[in-house]
Formats: structure tokens, sequence, C-alpha cells
């Protein structure tokens, strides 16, 4: 919630929603689900495992033209979102820099990188 609470008011001129909340969902869940409503890009919220050294940590999956059959390269990511990491309100304006520069540049994943140390793609 705290990353959503910063997130959301950044968001004006985007169309959000709907929020959907899958228990022991993975990445690839969102282009299902983006496929299913016709989004134009996606975002899936995952938090780790539990066990790992970062329990409460949360990744940021962001996914232009989610559909079945996207593969981790298309995607990008923005990891380690916690108070202790990478804090919300950073992570909110990184998430809405990625989602500006996929709209624009109709695209995700490897061939869109943002200027920053804390950003990476999947795949790479």
């Amino acid at each position: 919630m705290p990353l959503l609470v910063e997130l959301l008011p950044q968001l004006g001129g985007w169309a959000v929603g709907p929020i959907v909340v899958v228990e022991q969902g993975r990445v690839a869940i969102g282009d299902e689900i983006g496929q299913a409503i016709n989004a134009q890009i996606s975002v899936v919220l995952i938090g780790e495992r539990p066990g790992l050294s970062s329990p409460d940590s949360l990744g940021a999956y962001i996914t232009w033209e989610p559909r079945s059959g996207r593969n981790d390269a298309e995607r990008n990511c923005i990891s380690n979102i916690r108070a202790e990491g990478l804090g919300y309100k950073q992570a909110a304006g990184q998430l809405r820099s990625y989602l500006a520069e996929a709209r624009r540049r109709r695209l995700t994943g490897t061939a869109l990188k943002l200027e920053s140390g804390t950003e990476r793609s999947i795949g790479k």
C-alpha cells in the first residue's frame, strides 16, 4: 500500500485499473490479465518469498502490451522496494518514469533503459 499511496497521485492522465489481487501469483500473471482486459501496459507488484533476507521487499514488473507468451526480456523491474531499501517515494518516481517512457516508446524490457543505477531490466 505505501507504494500505491505514493504512485497513484502521480498518474494523472492515466486510466488505472482494475487492481487485481492474486495469491501465489508469478510475474506472468500480468500478461494473462492484461490480455484479458486489453491493457496497454501492466504493472505487477510481487512481494519476496518468506525466508529471504528481506521478506518485506517488493518488486514492480512493467510490461508493454501484456499478453500470453511475453518473456522476461520484454519486462522491466524495479526491485528492493521497502522502507530500508529503495524508498516508496523514490520507487514511485522511477515507476512513473518507466511508465511514461514505455508509453512514449511503446516498449519495455531490454530495449528500455532509464538513467539511474537502481533500475534494471529483467533478462540482463
